[in-house]
């Protein structure tokens, strides 16, 4: 059963350049995943600040078992908690997060 990861982040406007572009940089990080299925960053095309960056899983034991390894930890680390010293870091950005859940109940194909 496929489940919906929503990380909604309250964005202000004039960081929203900073936020596509950090994404953008990382882009198919995620990809290799076991049970991963894809990735998409929405950015309001109204007055709203919130961004949402939709995952997609085979189940919840994925996403899990994603969340508490490396690669989610090497994507999500503070920028002074780097293992890789070459690697320029930028500052973090202060930006509100909170996580939302789904599964899919019904659909149609694309």
């Amino acid at each position: 059963m496929t489940v919906i990861k929503i990380n909604a982040l309250t964005v202000p406007s004039e960081l929203g350049s900073e936020v596509a572009s950090r994404f953008a940089a990382r882009a198919g990080a995620v990809d290799g995943a076991d049970g991963f299925e894809g990735f998409e960053l929405l950015r309001p095309t109204d007055d709203r600040e919130t961004w949402l960056v939709v995952t997609r899983w085979r189940d919840e034991a994925s996403f899990d078992a994603w969340r508490s390894g490396p690669s989610f930890a090497d994507g999500h680390r503070p920028p002074d908690g780097s293992s890789d010293a070459d690697a320029p870091k930028k500052p973090p950005m202060g930006i509100e997060a909170e996580l939302w859940s789904y599964a899919v109940e019904t659909g149609s194909a694309d």
